[in-house]
């Protein structure tokens, strides 16, 4: 069944073009990945997705239905968006933060109730921030942290779950961490999960089908072995490299060996 679809979606920023004519559609239950250059439109159609930003044609459809026709708090149960980043941590504990994802669930004036409190910890137990639940945001360290804001988007129990750059500011340890994390909320519980992503090995390694954007296109849609090419790497991110089956379980890895200074139109270097 189709969880989500773009329609001809176009945005403007100023004026400018950012994105123009864009179709694409995401299957439930599946990971679907974003990758592609920096200024792409990769985040401001994520936004698009979420109902944060209102494009300036086509249509944006949950479940075949319009987005618009959607309200509120009836699309906060349908879709959970995590930011790129969080300018400051909450001056709360972790338990009250993941408890804010309850509240589409429960009439505004109404407390927590013993099955909100029950889905918190559920949440904050898939996470593995359960250790965490009476201290600080503001005292734990990165990769905790985004733990718990997944954590928050999980107490909503969303249908499609869309991440903008999950991983940033992480060290390799912590962004592994958190790619098994998104990765065993999928395999669990059949969430349909959007991510943008800037490794294009996270997309690889994680992703079922991977959107290749480019000048607010898509330039390619598909598997990670039809998206993630050398001629990918070299028409999109202008460099070269090997894609090579990885030797433990023969998903793909990317290995970037350097700069296209010049490239003809299908991307191979020009001598």
């Amino acid at each position: 069944m189709t969880a989500l679809q773009l329609d001809n979606i176009a945005v403007l920023y100023n004026n400018r073009s950012v994105i123009e004519r864009l179709n694409w559609s995401a299957d439930e239950g599946k990971i679907y990945s974003i990758i592609g250059p920096n200024g792409c439109g990769k985040s401001t159609l994520l936004k698009v997705i979420a109902g944060q930003l209102k494009p300036a044609g086509g249509s944006v459809l949950l479940d075949g239905e319009p987005i618009g026709s959607y309200t509120r708090r009836r699309l906060a149960r349908y879709l959970s968006m995590l930011q790129q980043s969080q300018d400051k941590p909450p001056d709360m504990t972790v338990r009250t933060l993941v408890g804010y994802g309850r509240f589409p669930h429960k009439p505004a004036w109404a407390g927590m109730s013993k099955e909100d409190e029950d889905i918190v910890d559920w949440a904050l137990t898939q996470t593995g921030t359960l250790q965490f639940a009476d201290r600080k945001l503001s005292a734990l360290s990165g990769g905790e942290r985004q733990r718990v804001w997944i954590a928050l988007a999980l107490a909503q129990q969303p249908r499609l779950l869309l991440l903008d750059e999950p991983t940033t500011y992480l060290d390799v340890s912590h962004q592994w961490e958190i790619m098994d994390l998104i990765s065993d909320i999928n395999r669990k519980y059949g969430m349909t999960i959007l991510m943008v992503l800037h490794d294009m090995n996270h997309a690889a390694t994680y992703s079922h089908e991977i959107m290749v954007m480019d000048k607010g296109q898509v330039y390619a849609s598909g598997s990670p072995a039809d998206t993630i090419t050398e001629r990918t790497l070299g028409e999109v991110f202008g460099v070269r490299g090997r894609i090579e089956p990885n030797a433990v379980d023969a998903r793909l890895t990317c290995l970037v060996t350097g700069l296209l200074a010049d490239s003809g139109a299908d991307g191979t270097e020009m001598k």
